[in-house]
């Protein structure tokens, strides 16, 4: 009888290692989506992903162990974004994490039933994604960087920082539902500091010669770059012609004084990007989009580009430069 139990125990133990291994194949790793309306080879882009996975790491998550990330680009090209997203549903991802309204819409079209966690939506509300920042009601919940809202602080800043410029232009896509909401937004506050607003609308990369052609001709004094997927992909070209025509422009994402930019104020894209991650730790808990309040941006930066500066001949007020939370020299 011993002697039967001893050759018996390598076959149970054989036995039991193939039955955990087959488990642990069979266990499911959660698939995440994530849409991006910017190209993947842009450096600014390649950070919030970096930060998203980080908020994964800090939460346990294991890119390839535990959690798999499936990422699409739409380069730039905002008719992408419905077949990435339909392509993301066909995947059966058990998350999708939008950066932008574009993105989003694209997402909410897709799937009604696939929890999306949105980033980078300027107004989540106005655009139909949820019902209310407190109950969002559906499957769409996440972060807001409140763009619309933090138009008039950026305009009043680059009032500050060039105080004779009493004509400033508003670079903008109009294909783009928010920038509409936007750019009355800073009308609104443009009266307020006695300033003319020029539109610059930009539907394609095609547009941007005619664009800065207008700025240079309406003896534009100063510059506002709206955010948009299809301008900021073309990030390196627009601050170079910025440079060229010699113009002060304020951006609204730190990705843009990495590219040369002069100044920037709004939330930290990389901060939202990482936070996002907890959201989807809740989601792959059991928790339901619908029962998520969306958060605003808890860390907001002011960045000022002194070598963009210099080379335009422009001297940043002491009184703006003061206030920056971090300073290119």
């Amino acid at each position: 009888m011993f002697r039967r139990i001893i050759i018996g125990l390598p076959l149970t133990v054989i036995l039991l290692t193939v039955a955990i291994a087959e488990a642990q194949q069979s266990a499911k790793i959660p698939r995440i989506g994530l849409l991006r309306p910017s190209r993947s080879d842009h450096g600014g882009s390649r950070v919030l992903i970096d930060a998203f996975r980080q908020g994964l790491r800090e939460l346990g998550y294991v890119e390839g162990q535990n959690v798999r990330l499936e990422i699409r680009w739409a380069d730039g090209k905002r008719d992408r974004l419905p077949q990435l997203a339909d392509e993301l549903v066909r995947l059966k991802v058990d998350v999708i994490v939008s950066g932008g309204s574009t993105a989003t819409d694209a997402a909410k079209r897709a799937s009604s039933t696939i929890p999306i966690v949105m980033t980078q939506v300027a107004d989540p509300e106005r655009d139909g994604f949820v019902a209310s920042l407190a109950r969002p009601g559906a499957n769409i919940t996440g972060l807001t960087h409140m763009n619309t809202e933090l138009a008039g602080k950026r305009l009043e800043l680059l009032k500050e920082s060039v105080p004779k410029a009493s004509r400033v232009a508003v670079l903008w896509n109009p294909a783009n539902p928010s920038q509409a909401f936007n750019f009355k937004e800073l009308e609104t506050a443009a009266k307020a500091l006695a300033v003319t607003v020029q539109s610059l609308q930009v539907k394609t990369p095609d547009d941007f010669d005619r664009a800065f052609d207008d700025a240079v001709k309406g003896r534009i004094g100063s510059l506002f770059v709206s955010s948009d997927g299809m301008i900021n992909s073309h990030r390196k070209d627009v601050v170079n012609r910025v440079t060229k025509n010699r113009l002060p422009a304020i951006y609204t994402e730190p990705e843009w004084v990495d590219a040369g930019g002069l100044m920037v104020y709004g939330p930290s894209n990389a901060d939202l990007y990482r936070r996002a991650a907890t959201y989807v730790d809740k989601i792959l808990k059991g928790a339901n989009p619908a029962d998520l309040p969306v958060e605003r941006p808890i860390k907001f930066e002011l960045i000022i580009n002194l070598k963009a500066a210099k080379q335009i001949g422009l001297t940043i007020p002491p009184n703006v430069l003061a206030r920056a939370d971090r300073v290119i020299r």
